[in-house]
């Protein structure tokens, strides 16, 4: 046990050292991006950092670090084989719930809201889309409903530069063996989503496509504006109605806090809140945007709709707000 303790924190040291000279986190964000994981893996190391691993300032920042444990990446694509290996429970997180809890003070200054809840979504993928994760949040009590989480397996791109843009893309963070194991073309994914909806009463028939009583919350406009549309084109697929308006939480953070807020990491950072997981690992960064929300919603914000497209022509979209990040 000790040998194998040795060696999680030679290992941590040296990618702490690479990620810190990349991505310039401190290497108490770092230490919950290394070494993540998967199922069906042979190895095993502890999924906590030690004390020794950890620079920081606070008990109860280093316990937050320390309670926080990588999603099995296979269960929320219900394809998890280790549900009976407590070995495995005790490594990796089955409920992103648990790590996005609030208390009963943080619901004293909530106001309510137009909408009774949240679909944060963050798309990753520049050439055609990767993942595509959302995350439930119930507007009155800011309780995690449910999450929904997919790979994505490009339709327009060859075998060969899959491969290479999936390595470069998560490789580094070791999440690329579960793309490959789990990745649906996109349409699969909308099917997939649109029965999930349906599932929580967010969607149906009856709503002619548009959302019940739900609003998406971005950490922007792309993913929506643009990167949708141009995926469904690819898929040959129609835009679904439920994509026709959405909520930049950019937008809403300058209006409600006065200052400006270029991305989720500058959000985090202002307002003192812990990054946690691999940043630009969609699944962790949606996780991430919602305790922005989170706090938000705790401080007394009221998220209205940002953006909203056209029917006559989709590609023109309306920006609501006069004070927004252009």
């Amino acid at each position: 046990m000790a040998s194998a303790l040795s060696a999680f924190r030679i290992s941590m040291s040296k990618t702490t050292t690479l990620r810190a000279s990349r991505f310039s986190y401190p290497a108490t964000f770092l230490s919950s991006h290394t070494n993540r994981i998967l199922c069906n893996s042979s190895r095993s190391v502890s999924s906590s950092p030690s004390p020794s691993d950890i620079s920081s300032s606070s008990l109860m920042e280093t316990i937050e670090i320390q309670k926080w444990r990588p999603m099995c990446l296979y269960h929320t694509h219900g394809k998890c084989t280790k549900m009976d290996d407590p070995a495995h429970l005790e490594a990796f997180n089955h409920d992103c719930s648990k790590e996005l809890q609030v208390t009963a003070a943080d619901l004293e200054r909530k106001k309510s809201q137009e909408f009774n809840f949240f679909l944060v979504l963050d798309l990753e993928g520049k050439v055609e889309i990767l993942e595509f994760p959302v995350l439930i949040l119930d507007a009155k009590t800011m309780q995690v409903v449910d999450l929904f989480h997919r790979f994505v397996r490009p339709t327009k791109m060859s075998e060969k530069a899959i491969n290479k843009y999936i390595e470069g893309k998560y490789g580094e963070v070791g999440v690329d063996r579960v793309w490959h194991d789990t990745a649906i073309p996109f349409k699969q994914v909308v099917e997939e989503f649109e029965g999930w909806l349906a599932e929580h009463s967010l969607w149906g028939k009856e709503t002619d496509g548009a959302l019940n009583d739900a609003a998406f919350v971005t950490c922007g406009n792309w993913d929506i504006k643009t990167k949708i549309p141009e995926q469904c084109l690819v898929s040959d697929i129609n835009l679904p109605q439920y994509f026709m308006e959405w909520i930049n939480l950019k937008d809403v953070y300058l209006n409600f806090y006065g200052r400006e807020a270029r991305g989720m990491v500058s959000m985090m950072r202002q307002c003192g809140i812990r990054l946690m997981g691999s940043h630009h690992l969609g699944i962790d960064d949606t996780k991430n945007i919602t305790r922005v929300v989170q706090r938000m919603l705790a401080d007394g914000a009221v998220f209205k709709i940002t953006a909203r497209r056209s029917k006559s022509n989709l590609r023109n979209v309306e920006f609501l707000f006069e004070n927004r990040i252009k």
